[in-house]
C-alpha cells in the first residue's frame, strides 16, 4: 500500500496515491477526507500515510 501524498494545485489541495510508475492511482480532495474522518468515532488506529484506510483514535 503507498502512502498518501499532499498535492497543492493552486486551487485545491488533494490526497493522492501513485501506482508503480508514479502516476495517480486515485485522489480525493482534502475537505473531503477531513469531513468524512471527523463524521464518525475512532475504532480502530492507522499507520501514518494510511488514513483513508481505517480509523483514527483521537
Amino acid at each position: 500500500m503507498s502512502k498518501r501524498e499532499l498535492v497543492d494545485t493552486g486551487t485545491d489541495k488533494r490526497y493522492v496515491r501513485r501506482d508503480e510508475d508514479g502516476k495517480f492511482k486515485e485522489s480525493v480532495d482534502v475537505s473531503r477526507s477531513l469531513s468524512a474522518d471527523a463524521r464518525h468515532d475512532a475504532k480502530n488506529d492507522v499507520k501514518p500515510g494510511q488514513g483513508d484506510k481505517g480509523d483514527r483514535k483521537r
